[in-house]
């Protein structure tokens, strides 16, 4: 088996017990041979682009190492997803008890539609990138040169 570490993921939501579900997920993840090295404190984001009156969300970012392969990540913390309770057919933009987006996968760069890594998105989200530089601030960004602590520092201000 290849090690595809350290491993980044962001976990965020606004339905029901939040951080139960955060506890939970963690719970899972450990399970099923992810190694948590870190997790960050619970931060609070605006429910940008989903219905109207959505819930504040909440998000973590996880530090971690796994041994498997990047669709057996995938696929577990989907498994996870939907224990917690998020339908397999969620629709994009809407509220939701837990998302766990894989953020990096050490040196790994994958463009397959199903698992896109570094995590297309994550650079340009407060809500992914203040937490995860929280725990992970030097981590570098493959293809990049650059760490999270250095997007985080290009992030504007209003976007954190």
């Amino acid at each position: 088996m290849t090690a595809f570490n350290p491993v980044l993921l962001s976990l965020g939501g606004n339905l029901g017990e939040t951080e139960a579900h955060f506890r939970q997920a963690q719970k899972l993840l450990s399970e099923q041979g992810f190694r948590i090295l870190k997790v960050s404190a619970v931060h609070h984001s605006h429910a940008v682009g989903c219905e109207p009156g959505a819930p504040d969300f909440l998000n973590i970012a996880i530090l971690g190492e796994w041994d498997g392969t990047p669709d057996e990540l995938l696929a577990l913390t989907q498994r996870i997803e939907a224990v917690e309770g998020r339908p397999n057919d969620h629709l994009k933009g809407r509220s939701r008890t837990l998302d766990i987006d894989i953020v990096l996968m050490g040196s790994l760069i994958s463009t397959e539609p199903r698992l896109l890594v570094p995590h297309p998105r994550f650079q340009d989200r407060g809500f992914v990138l203040v937490p995860s530089a929280e725990i992970a601030p030097d981590m570098s960004v493959p293809g990049t040169g650059k760490t999270i602590r250095d997007f985080l520092a290009r992030l504007p201000a209003d976007r954190e």
